[in-house]
């Protein structure tokens, strides 16, 4: 399962996170979020240990978002060593997010 990112957490949770970080912005509201979803709980559990998977929603993380310059959902934001490495728009096959993942290990 995913891990929950929010304003309260997302500095000490990925930014300051010793293994890569994967962060789905979406919201609840968002057709194509609720698609994703399973995907992104899929590779939560298959890195699990390697790289931390996670999603921000954008209505509870306002701060975090604009931050990011977060304009469409779902956006993945890929982090390594407390850094924004690459960012995807839409949503995309789990082999491809398995291809993006497994370049950050």
């Amino acid at each position: 399962m995913a891990l929950e990112f929010d304003d309260s957490n997302f500095e000490a949770e990925v930014l300051n996170s010793e293994t890569p970080v994967v962060v789905d912005f979406s919201a609840t509201w968002c057709g194509p979020c609720q698609q994703l979803s399973p995907i992104i709980d899929e590779l939560a559990g298959d890195y699990e240990g390697r790289v931390k998977v996670g999603k921000v929603d954008i209505d509870n993380a306002q701060s975090t978002a604009a931050t990011y310059g977060i304009m469409a959902v779902p956006t993945v934001l890929y982090f390594k060593g407390g850094e924004k490495v690459d960012q995807d728009v839409g949503p995309l096959t789990k082999a491809a997010y398995q291809e993006k993942i497994d370049a950050l290990l």
